[in-house]
């Protein structure tokens, strides 16, 4: 679901850029304004936890790859204004220094996966999980299908930007300019692979963490603070609860070569030397955006001289999947010292 530079016209990430401008903007007031500085450190670990959830590529009966988000579990955990901040915080990473996702489309996949899903997924645990006991077995279930149709949503968007594509951009002789894939080809494709596949895999994913949750620290879960003392002492959790979480992305990070073997690429994400051997073209705007950044460090999480064999490569992407979450801690690090100046509050902490 990461859209690279090329498949999507300038004008259209123009306008999902722009629609995200006061998301951001929102977003950043109200997490500064509400999120104590003791509960930063959990907004850090939930936006590794999705950065390195979407390095587990699943393969898809059509030959093509897919993967979770993360995005409904920080969603439900911290509100979707945070998740917001915290998902596109890791696709800004993924698309400048792995080259994972196009920086003109940076707008358009924060959109579908800051944006849609984690507020999807957010509101649709709160209408299933309505005021059920926290320690109840539905809410995990609610979480679970709000991450299926939350990321469902967000695939679904993406679907109809590439398939609006080839209906708005095209030459004279209707030669598609960007992506060239058709609504009625894009979203049953990109159906297939989340409907069946990845969108299963977030539901489960987030389903069992809550559960977890549940049973180590279940204030983590509550919707509705009363107060901003209520939510300090609930929300923030107590170190050992952390550390577990800390822990549970080192095992994550470690197990992420999982990832490589999963074959293909994912949906809509070929290169423009893949899309001239599968249709024999390439569209002539895709081709002159597609090389619009060039700069990342380590391109497709590969380590310069561990490219060989699979082991090689896997301890090349344990390194790189660890420089990303450096990366991000040293940003959350930043964040957390702004958070503890005096004058926050814990009202709204969930984005009411």
């Amino acid at each position: 679901m990461h859209i690279p530079d090329g498949y999507l016209s300038p004008q259209t990430c123009a306008v999902l850029g722009a629609a995200m401008v006061p998301v951001w903007g929102t977003a950043a007031r109200k997490v500064k304004a509400t999120l104590k500085a003791r509960q930063a450190p959990l907004l850090a670990i939930g936006a590794a936890f999705s950065f390195t959830i979407m390095m587990y590529n699943i393969p898809i009966p059509d030959g093509t790859t897919a993967h979770a988000t993360g995005g409904a579990l920080l969603a439900i955990l911290l509100g979707p204004w945070a998740a917001a901040i915290g998902i596109s915080i890791a696709l800004a990473i993924q698309a400048l220094f792995f080259g994972d996702g196009g920086i003109l489309a940076f707008g358009a996949n924060a959109f579908n996966m800051a944006f849609i899903l984690p507020f999807a997924s957010y509101y649709i645990y709160r209408l299933l999980s309505g005021r059920t006991s926290l320690h109840s077995g539905w809410r995990a279930v609610a979480a679970a299908i709000a991450g299926f149709v939350g990321l469902n949503l967000a695939a679904l968007a993406a679907a109809v930007e590439f398939g609006l594509q080839p209906l708005l951009f095209h030459t004279a002789s209707g030669v598609p300019l960007y992506s060239p894939y058709p609504l009625a080809l894009a979203v049953p494709a990109m159906a297939l692979a989340h409907v069946l596949i990845a969108g299963p895999a977030e539901g489960i994913v987030t389903g069992l963490v809550i559960r977890y949750l549940q049973r180590v620290n279940s204030g983590l879960l509550r919707v509705y603070p009363a107060t901003g003392a209520v939510v300090a002492a609930q929300a923030t959790g107590d170190g050992a609860s952390l550390k577990k979480l800390a822990w549970g992305l080192v095992i994550l990070v470690l197990l992420s070569p999982l990832g490589l073997l999963a074959a293909g690429t994912a949906w809509g994400e070929w290169s423009p030397e893949d899309l001239q051997q599968i249709l024999g073209f390439v569209p002539p705007g895709l081709a002159r955006l597609a090389t619009t950044w060039t700069h990342a460090l380590f391109p497709d999480y590969t380590v310069p001289g561990l490219e060989g064999s699979f082991w090689a490569q896997a301890l090349g992407y344990i390194i790189t999947a660890m420089v990303g979450l450096g990366i991000i801690f040293v940003i959350f690090l930043a964040f957390n010292r702004l958070l503890a100046r005096p004058g926050k509050t814990g009202a709204d902490y969930h984005g009411k």
